[in-house]
């Protein structure tokens, strides 16, 4: 297991711990677990990462109306979103270097 792997375990259980109790400054560490992440992604997978990570908020928006659970989905997914966010970041921000070094 490398670190890349760590982090995004990391940021996922802070995901879920953050739609059932307060943590301080969950949203960025969740997002700079989401950059640390971002360093291991593959460079064809980069339209997979932006999709999901467009996806998962819209998704979780979607299951709000479930009864009694579907505020913690949507809490949930959109904490995902942020970690996902993170990667998809970096992915963007690594692309567009590579389209200036061209």
């Amino acid at each position: 297991m490398n670190i890349y792997k760590i982090c995004g375990i990391i940021g996922m259980l802070i995901a879920l711990a953050a739609a059932f109790t307060h943590i301080p400054y969950a949203v960025v560490l969740m997002i700079i677990a989401g950059i640390i992440v971002g360093i291991s992604v593959a460079t064809e997978d980069s339209v997979r990462v932006i999709v999901t990570a467009l996806a998962l908020p819209v998704v979780g928006a979607g299951l709000n109306e479930l009864p009694s659970v579907g505020p913690y989905i949507t809490s949930i997914l959109g904490n995902f979103g942020h970690v996902v966010g993170g990667v998809a970041l970096l992915v963007m921000l690594r692309n567009i270097v590579n389209r200036l070094k061209a």
